[in-house]
C-alpha cells in the first residue's frame, strides 16, 4: 500500500495497477509469400495454408487485395447489366464511398443524374411521373399554404442535352420503401424508356447488385 501511495504522488502508476487494464492479444498469422515478403492477416479474417505463398481466404478473391477501391473488375458487367434490367437494387458496404466508381462509369457513357432519398419522398408515382403538391412548414404563425411542383423525372427529361443518353434516377436509402413502391420503381423504365433506375436497398460487404424486379417480387429471384 505504500509503495502505490508513493508511486501515485510521483505521477507513475505501479505495475500491479497496469495488469488489471491489458487488452488482450490478437491471433495474427504470417504467411511467407513468394520473394520473402510477409503478409499479416489478422485473426479471423483468414486461414493460412502450409505451403509456401497460398493463402486461402473464405469468400474473397484477387479483387480483394490489388486495386482496393480504385481497380473495380466488375464494370462493364455493371454497364450491361444496367442496360438489361434498366432498374438494379445495389448494396454498398457500410463505410460508403464503392458506389461513387460506378456512378462515374454511368456519367462517361452519357447518363444524367437525379439524386433523391426515399425518406421523405412520398408516393413515388406521384412525386416522379405527376404534378404533386408540396405543404412547406408554416411553424405555426404562417398560414398552410400548398405549392405545386412538376413531376421531376418528366421535368429533368426536358431539360436533358440533345446528347445526352438518358437519366439515372439513383435513389439513396431505398430500403425505407415497400413492396409497391419498389415495384413501381422497377416498371418505370417501361414507362420512361429513357430513364434507368438505381435503388440503394442495403448493404454489404463490398458492392454488388440484382435486378430490382427480383427483389420487389415481380419475377422470381434466380439462384
Amino acid at each position: 500500500m505504500a509503495t502505490a501511495a508513493n508511486c501515485l504522488r510521483h505521477g507513475t502508476v505501479p505495475v500491479s495497477a497496469n495488469l488489471q487494464h491489458q487488452q488482450p492479444r490478437r491471433n495474427n498469422c504470417m504467411v511467407n509469400m513468394a520473394g520473402n515478403r510477409n503478409m499479416r492477416l489478422m485473426g479471423g479474417y483468414g486461414k493460412a495454408s502450409n505451403k509456401s505463398g497460398m493463402i486461402t481466404c473464405a469468400g474473397r478473391d484477387i479483387s480483394d487485395f490489388i486495386g482496393g477501391d480504385l481497380v473495380r473488375f466488375d464494370l462493364g458487367q455493371w454497364l450491361s447489366d444496367v442496360e438489361e434490367h434498366k432498374a438494379l437494387a445495389v448494396y454498398s458496404p457500410h463505410e460508403g464511398g464503392y458506389e461513387g466508381r460506378y456512378l462515374n462509369r454511368l456519367t462517361y457513357q452519357g447518363y444524367y443524374f437525379l439524386d433523391l432519398s426515399a425518406r421523405g419522398l412520398g408516393d413515388p408515382e406521384t412525386t416522379l411521373t405527376k404534378v404533386h403538391p408540396v405543404c412547406p412548414a408554416h411553424l405555426g404563425k404562417q398560414p398552410i399554404a400548398r405549392w405545386y411542383f412538376p413531376p421531376e423525372v418528366d421535368y429533368r427529361l426536358a431539360a436533358l442535352p440533345p446528347k445526352a443518353k438518358g437519366l439515372v434516377v439513383w435513389i439513396i436509402e431505398a430500403k425505407v420503401l415497400s413492396k409497391a413502391e419498389l415495384q413501381f420503381l422497377a416498371l418505370l423504365p417501361t414507362l420512361r424508356p429513357k430513364v434507368r433506375v438505381i435503388a440503394e436497398c442495403g448493404n454489404w460487404r463490398r458492392f454488388m447488385w440484382k435486378p430490382l424486379k427480383e427483389i420487389s417480387g415481380l419475377t422470381e429471384i434466380k439462384e
